[in-house]
């Protein structure tokens, strides 16, 4: 009799996709931060409650900044133009920015390149780029990270 073995997926084989990115200018990641959210607590008692303790409502979700790391690849400006505003970079104003604002999903994939689950992030806009740091001794491959803010995650088991 032959028993069916499923295996959790591994987490090395992903993927991440936002709108204006070209695909023959698709840009890989070496690691992805940040993909939680929490819901915040309200406590709440009326005075006539018979109960000697606070009722506990679901309020707020609070959503982190997710962080994307790469190597640094030569011709590659996709990942720079975005926080630096692309073709309206002579105009550094966010609100005359075109298209500052991105859908962002982020793919995991098993190893036969099979699409999982997916993480969606909702206007989300760069807040932070770190370059890498430099070493004359070094032996390490270059890495730059971009931190989001976006305004919402959304998951989706496919």
């Amino acid at each position: 009799m032959a028993t069916s073995v499923s295996y959790p997926i591994a987490k090395f084989r992903f993927k991440v996709k936002w709108e204006g990115l070209s695909k023959e200018n698709e840009i890989g990641f070496t690691e992805v931060t940040g993909l939680d959210y929490q819901i915040d607590v309200i406590e709440y008692r009326d005075g006539t409650d018979p109960n000697l303790s606070k009722r506990k409502l679901p309020g707020m979700r609070k959503f982190s900044n997710v962080t994307l790391k790469r190597g640094v690849f030569k011709g590659l400006r996709d990942f720079y133009d975005w926080i630096d505003g692309g073709d309206a970079a002579s105009d550094k104003s966010v609100v005359k920015r075109k298209d500052y604002r991105r859908t962002v999903t982020i793919t995991l994939m098993d190893e036969a390149a099979t699409e999982v689950v997916s993480w969606t992030l909702q206007n989300a806009i760069p807040i932070k780029v770190q370059f890498s740091d430099m070493k004359a001794d070094g032996n390490e491959i270059s890495i730059d990270t971009m931190e989001l803010a976006h305004e919402g995650l959304t998951v989706s088991y496919i």
